[in-house]
Order: structure tokens, then sequence, then C-alpha cells
């Protein structure tokens, strides 16, 4: 027997209104929505879906940057039982004309300009849009039926999301309850492409069953209705569309969104709308701890929120933000797109070193392994291996990658991340990084963050990388990427000889190589594939 409740994503925004009805629910460039109005906008949204032509399990693409919209769109569409497609606004053409295609996607939704981005034009360079209407006739896209815009009516071939309200007027209540009702939470909801730091991105299905794992989660947080969640992660990834999105309906927890990250603007808010829940990577925690200590802000209503925090790179930057965002109760957890979150987490409870230097302890619903990737055989604690995860969480498979699927995916319901992680004596884990980041220098392993974090606190190094490099004797001998903090003037030899005597010799970068930026992940993770080609292309130049 089930004994979990299945509930739907399309029926969240009703359940928020009826118990927080008036109390604010949503907040976007000073927009403010109850929970009434929230979900009735997301009605609203619906209606202009069914009257666009979206029906039970097409599949929707959100090209859209951090909104309102993105919010009401994302819960229409699950609410008429179609299946949405986050897209990454930091990809272009051809990575967009990838997921459209390889998702089957009906309709594509986005802006005509956000900032500097020509949305439009870059859709018009892919699709063929019709020369009259809006009914796409193009053979590259055999599925693509319609674009639509979120602009004015001026855009040949294309539906702007104004006049696609407009038209969902003729779409009755009843109507639109009775495409709610058919919907089966054990179906697709979303198909999520993960960030893609190798290769092709792979888009990972899951169902309305991940709101079991969230709210869990929120009850474990001691989320309440007095809870203001900041939302800064971009919603077209799990991170933030799980713990803002989901996690503000599924607890009644007031939430703020923002367009993008600006340590000195979520700063701001916090100190303005009494914030209390902040999450992120270490880079966000990086930015926020130095604005702050810049310019100090009445910070006392934060209380908890999820960091990674468990790998060696984050420690000095998770003990260092632990004094200066106090009274913070930062909390590490691991997850990913294919788990879904809270495959392990800190407890609110944990003392510094446990939340700081740990990924966390298991989660409910899950089960997880260390396991030799040679022999598969269980790891004992403090020994490195990599993580394999079970539990109901897991997605449905990668969409129409049935090969991927099994090779990630064992006999046994077992899903191989492909991270390291270790066990500690305690039963708590540690994230160590990707399996094929591990450096092995004359036969040792190597872990870069270790080293990354020694440097990470240096005052002169703003991020540092670390990756391997072929040598003909030891195999590989690690290369730093260094992004100078600003007005310093750091040159190679003083990062080398500031790991001299602290970490093994083999552990030391054998050349440094100096970078304005990173190529990131839209998650914040650096790319370190595209850093070791850099540093086959500068290192045997």
């Amino acid at each position: 027997m089930d004994w979990y409740e299945k509930r739907r994503f399309g029926d969240l925004g009703d359940a928020a209104a009826a118990c927080h009805g008036a109390r604010e629910g949503l907040v976007f460039q000073d927009v403010r929505y109850t929970f009434t109005q929230v979900a009735a906008e997301i009605d609203r949204a619906a209606k202009a879906l069914m009257g666009q032509g979206v029906g039970p399990g097409d599949h929707v693409a959100l090209w859209l940057n951090n909104s309102a919209d993105w919010i009401f769109i994302s819960f229409a569409l699950a609410k008429i039982g179609a299946v949405q497609v986050p897209i990454n606004t930091r990809f272009r053409t051809a990575d967009l004309e990838y997921v459209v295609r390889q998702s089957d996607s009906a309709m594509l939704i986005t802006h005509d300009q956000s900032g500097p981005v020509n949305y439009l034009e870059m859709v018009r360079e892919v699709f063929a849009l019709p020369s009259t209407g809006s009914r796409m006739d193009d053979t590259n896209f055999p599925e693509m039926r319609r674009v639509i815009i979120l602009g004015p009516d001026i855009y040949q071939g294309t539906v702007s999301w104004d006049g696609a309200k407009r038209g969902g007027e003729v779409i009755s209540n009843a109507d639109l309850a009775a495409r709610a009702a058919a919907v089966n939470p054990d179906d697709p909801v979303f198909i999520m492409y993960t960030s893609g730091t190798t290769g092709f991105p792979k888009g990972a299905v899951h169902s309305h069953k991940l709101i079991r794992n969230i709210a869990e989660r929120g009850f474990r947080m001691a989320y309440t209705v007095n809870d203001v969640i900041l939302n800064y992660l971009p919603l077209f990834h799990a991170f933030g569309y799980s713990e803002g999105a989901l996690m503000s309906l599924l607890t009644g927890s007031r939430q703020i969104v923002t367009a993008t990250f600006d340590p000195d603007e979520c700063l701001d808010l916090i100190a303005r709308e009494g914030v209390s829940v902040i999450h992120g990577f270490e880079a966000h925690m990086k930015g926020l701890t130095e604005a702050q200590e810049a310019k100090p802000r009445n910070i006392s209503s934060l209380r908890t929120g999820i960091f990674a925090a468990g790998m060696h790179s984050a420690t000095p930057v998770t003990r260092r933000a632990a004094k200066v965002l106090a009274p913070l109760c930062n909390l590490s957890g691991f997850g990913m797109t294919e788990t879904w979150l809270g495959v392990a987490l800190n407890a609110l409870d944990d003392d510094e070193t446990h939340r700081c230097e740990t990924s966390g302890y298991p989660g409910l619903g899950y089960e997880s392994r260390i396991v030799d990737p040679e022999t598969g055989a269980d790891q004992p604690p403090g020994v490195p291996g990599e993580l394999l995860v079970r539990g109901y969480s897991l997605m449905l498979g990668y969409y129409k990658k049935p090969d991927e699927t099994a090779a990630a995916m064992d006999a046994d319901g077992w899903f191989h991340t492909g991270d390291t992680a270790a066990w500690l004596d305690d039963g708590y884990l540690r994230f160590l990084g990707r399996y094929k980041d591990m450096l092995k220098v004359g036969g040792e392993n190597v872990d870069p963050m270790e080293t990354e974090g020694l440097l990470l606190a240096h005052p002169d190094v703003y991020q540092i990388a670390i990756v391997g490099f072929p040598d003909p004797k030891l195999a590989e001998v690690p290369v730093a990427f260094v992004q100078r903090a600003p007005g310093a003037e750091i040159d190679g030899k003083a990062v080398i000889d500031y790991c001299r005597g602290k970490v093994a010799s083999f552990k030391i970068p054998r050349h440094v190589i100096f970078v304005n930026d990173f190529p990131m992940t839209a998650s914040g993770k650096i790319r370190k594939v595209d850093l070791r080609a850099d540093a086959l292309r500068l290192l045997t130049e």
C-alpha cells in the first residue's frame, strides 16, 4: 500500500490559496502577489495555454529568465497535464535547436529581448516562422507548432503572451477544472536538461512524486508561513525551481524572486524584506560574504539555507560565511537533476564543522553507497569512491536515451552518479567532486579541491580551478586556472610558492594560467572539461 497521498504540481497553487489566501506569496521587481492572486494567475495562464492548443502530454519549452510569469506558466502547464521543458537561458542557437528537437517540444515560450540578449533573433535563426498566422510548418522540427513571445503583439509568425491570455478568456472554469482533474500524478511533469558539464545535456524526466521529496525537506528544515525565501537561483535549474518555486507553494513561505544574482541587491532585499532563507553554491556564498564585509547590513532575519559546502574547495568560503552571514545556519546537502535534492542534508542543530565540512546525513527516501568504481565493492569510511543512489525521487529516465539511462541506472535500481564521495565515521557523507575531475599524479590520487580551497584563502585569488594535464613521467600534473582578485597582481610563481609546505608536493600546481572569467554551467559550476581543453591548447602550443 502507498501510504503517501499522490499530489500534483498543478494543484499546489489552489491548495496554497485555500490555506494562505490573503498572505503575500510572491514578489518580483516590487510587484506583489497574495497566494490567492498567484493561484488566479496560474489559472489565467492555464487557460491561455489551452486556448493556444496545448494538450495533455504536450511538451512545452520555457526559455525564460526569472520572472513572475515563469512561475505562473510553469504551474499552469502542470495543471493542464502538459510537460514543461525548462531551457537554460545561457543557451544559444545550437543549444536551443538541440533541446527543442531532442525533447519533441510542441511549443516554445520565450522573450523578445531580455537585457542585452535578443531571444527572438535567435528563434528566427533556428526556426522557420510562418509568414502568415502563427501555426508553424518547419520540416526540421515536425513537432513544433507555435512560438509564444513575452512581448508586444508585433512579431510576425508568433503569438504574444498578452494575446494568448486574452484568447484564453473563452475557456471556462469547468473546462479548466476537467483538464486538471484528468492529470495523472504518475505521468511526467517536466523534462529538465542537465547542466552539461560534459557533452550534450540529457533530459531527466520527473513525475509529480517529487512533491513528497520537497515536503519532507521543508519539514526537516522547519519551514513555516513566517519564512521568506530569497530566490536568486535560475528557475530553469533544479535548485531554484525546487527550493524556491515549489517550496513556497508547499509551505506557505513567501518567495522573493530576483532576475539575476547580484550580491548587493540580495543583501538589501534580505534587510528590507526580512528574508530568512537563502540557498546557493560556493560562488553565491562567497559573493554575499564579500559584499556584506564591504557594506554591512542588518541581516539578522536570516535563519537557514542549503549551500554545497562539503567539497574541500568550499570549506574556507563556508567557514568565513558562517561568521560574516550570521545568524545564517547554513546547511550543506547533495543532490543532482537525476536524483533530485536531499540525497544528503545537514540538520539544523549540526555543529559548524559538520555544516562546513560535510555534505550532510543521508536524506529521507534515499539509500546511498560509496563503491570502488573498478570492483563495485563498498568502501569503508574515509576511502573515496563513486557515489551510488537509490530511492523514489530518482528520475524516470533520460528522455529518448535508453542506452544512457541503462548505463546510469543498474538492474538493482542504483543510479551511478559519476561523483566521488567518502563516508565519515559517524555516517555523514562528504562529496569530493566529479570522479573524472580527480587527478592521478604519479600513482597518487589527488582531490583538486583540497588545493583549490587552500588557494581560495589567498587574498589575491578570487576564483580558482585545478585540472589535470598530461605528463610523460607522472601521467598527469595539476594545472591551476586563476582569476585574480580586483586590483591584485599575483603571478604564477607566487601561486605555487603559497602552496609549498602546506600540501604534498604532488598536489601543487605545475602550471598556472590566469583568466578573466571561467566557463560556467547554469548552476554556477565551473566547466572543467573546457579548462582541460584550454590547458592542452595553451601548454602544448
